[in-house]
């Protein structure tokens, strides 16, 4: 997204009209007293110019406009006298890093009146460039209402979810791969950070689900009924999202589970093949150390082939050993 600019984006048409852009703050409020048509306005929190648009042209509430400047603030439907306030959760991957599993996470701000959508937010909005790419495409999209026109923001904003879950399911295909196929050590710290991803996404499209409810059926004077269905299919889609991230969470689980298995299946073979060499040694450190000991009488010590005798005996005792152990079922 490009720099923020003194002025916001906004676009406008009454029905019938040519669809107009970048109003000024004069035409805006002509707009608003005369409650035709449908305004979307574009605000970007780093200019404050356009931030202030919200107290100078709008009128909200100081405790709305304060929300604004909370970049952690919690999601949420508010509904004023005037207009209501939906505040969600974008997200986007951060290709600026190294680390494939690195997201940002942030605020979209909406304010919705009885002929306008205002958006707030930062440097990153997917959904917002979205839905402006979509409105360029189509002036029809701001045809409807207000609130048709707030539901396409929202639904491109929560769809922006889509792409991240499946690079997801590539990783946790890989991992999957990496930890019963070749066994790469170095996969458990892959799964650890997958998993931290999927707890992250979680906790913040979790809350989400209330918003959305609320959104398809409170009543509300700035959503008529007829615009609540298409709020009901965003809440489907924070569902479906959820779903799936459950379900990632539980391949993981398994996915770690099956890891510290093979470390331990790996560890009980070392500890056999040690238990192995360690009973073969056993005859060797015994029978030798009687027979290294310093008596003049040792049996077999003036014998010619006493050492051969010596050799087959130690091990015979040890492959004995080694037969007993496997007999019993503990090698």
């Amino acid at each position: 997204m490009s720099s923020a600019q003194p002025s916001p984006r906004s676009w406008f048409r009454s029905r019938g009209a040519e669809l107009r852009r970048d109003l000024g703050a004069d035409q805006v409020r002509a707009i608003l007293d005369s409650g035709e048509g449908a305004l979307w306005v574009d605000i970007d929190t780093r200019s404050p110019e356009q931030h202030a648009w919200l107290h100078e042209v709008f009128r909200f509430h100081p405790l709305s406009i304060e929300d604004t400047h909370s970049t952690e603030g919690r999601v949420k439907f508010e509904v004023f006298e005037f207009y209501a306030l939906a505040v969600v959760r974008g997200v986007r991957y951060l290709e600026e890093t190294d680390e494939l599993y690195d997201i940002e996470t942030f605020n979209l701000w909406a304010f919705l009146g009885a002929n306008f959508v205002v958006t707030v937010h930062g440097p990153h909005a997917p959904g917002v460039e979205q839905a402006a790419a979509d409105l360029e495409r189509s002036a029809a999209l701001i045809e409807r209402d207000a609130a048709r026109l707030l539901h396409h923001i929202l639904d491109a904003t929560v769809d922006a979810y889509f792409p991240i879950l499946d690079r997801l399911d590539e990783f946790v295909d890989g991992l999957e791969e990496r930890v019963f196929t070749s066994f790469d050590r170095g996969a458990l710290r892959d799964i650890f950070s997958v998993k931290r991803l999927v707890l992250t996404l979680r906790r913040h499209l979790s809350p989400m689900r209330e918003v959305f409810n609320t959104m398809q059926y409170r009543p509300c004077g700035f959503i008529p009924m007829e615009t609540q269905i298409y709020f009901r299919d965003i809440y489907d889609h924070v569902i479906r999202l959820n779903e799936s991230l459950e379900n990632y969470r539980d391949l993981l689980s398994t996915t770690l589970d099956a890891y510290l298995t093979q470390i331990s299946n790996r560890m009980n073979q070392v500890t056999k093949g040690l238990t192995v060499v360690a009973t073969l040694s056993v005859p060797f450190v015994v029978v030798s150390g009687m027979w290294g000991m310093n008596f003049e009488e040792i049996p077999l010590s003036h014998s010619s082939g006493g050492f051969w005798i010596m050799l087959a005996l130690q091990l015979g005792l040890g492959f004995g050993l080694l037969w007993i152990l496997k007999r019993r079922g503990w090698l």
